[in-house]
């Protein structure tokens, strides 16, 4: 990668984190020092950065050189694998990042590859680009819900490419992880009169249903399916 492709990959990374609401204009000018126009001059493609420049934002923005590499040069599942690598990332990397930056894995799990290969896909189209695999961390509001389905702090194994209603196996409901308001939550999910009904495993917690926007594909909602947890209790 030479210097004009990482201001570039950087400039769509600033991007990506202004769209999501968790950097704005102002805030990086703040950060960095750089005067606003500065800044908006360079997200806008109008010119170019310094070495020094790159490096401030880098520091500012918690991030290093390998996160500005292309997706396909982090560790990934591929077909032959007798060991896979998978990231262990926040609920908010498992929902936006196609393809997980280094400084997003917190850890790695290790599952056997022959296991993946045999784990079929319901992709929706554009969700092929997508990496496959992520773990999260399930979260105390979740174990709660899905108790005693997912164990408190348990390692959950997503299947990004399966965003589809269709149940995994036809007597048992599929755990998906799915995108409610911005955040993730692991819920059993079914589609019904134009709304995503969530229904947790424990019935002392609520259903919770979600009205799409118009236009909006019930599947754009699931992030993935669950495969696999993994718990030390």
């Amino acid at each position: 990668m030479n210097f004009s492709q990482m201001q570039e990959r950087l400039r769509l990374e600033l991007l990506r984190r202004i769209q999501r609401g968790t950097l704005s204009v102002s805030l990086l000018a703040r950060q960095t020092g750089f005067r606003q126009s500065h800044l908006s001059n360079f997200l806008r493609n109008r010119r170019h950065l310094s070495l020094d420049a790159i490096d401030r934002i880098l520091a500012a923005q918690q991030m290093g050189t390998a996160d500005l590499l292309p997706g396909d040069a982090m560790p990934d599942w591929r077909v032959g694998t007798e060991i896979a690598q998978i990231p262990v990332v926040s609920y908010a990397a498992a929902m936006n990042e196609p393809h997980i930056r280094p400084s997003s894995a917190r850890g790695q799990v290790w599952i056997a590859g022959a296991l993946l290969q045999s784990i079929r896909e319901r992709p929706l189209q554009p969700r092929r680009p997508w990496q496959r695999f992520v773990a999260i961390t399930a979260a105390p509001g979740d174990s709660q819900a899905m108790d005693p389905i997912i164990q408190p702090e348990a390692t959950v194994l997503l299947d990004r490419h399966y965003n589809s209603f269709v149940p995994y196996r036809p007597t048992r409901p599929n755990v998906y992880g799915v995108c409610q308001d911005g955040r993730l939550k692991l819920r059993y999910a079914d589609f019904v009169l134009d709304r995503m009904v969530l229904r947790p495993h424990n019935r002392a917690f609520p259903v919770e249903l979600i009205q799409l926007r118009p236009g909006e594909s019930p599947g754009e909602l699931i992030v993935g399916r669950v495969i696999l947890t993994l718990s030390e209790h």
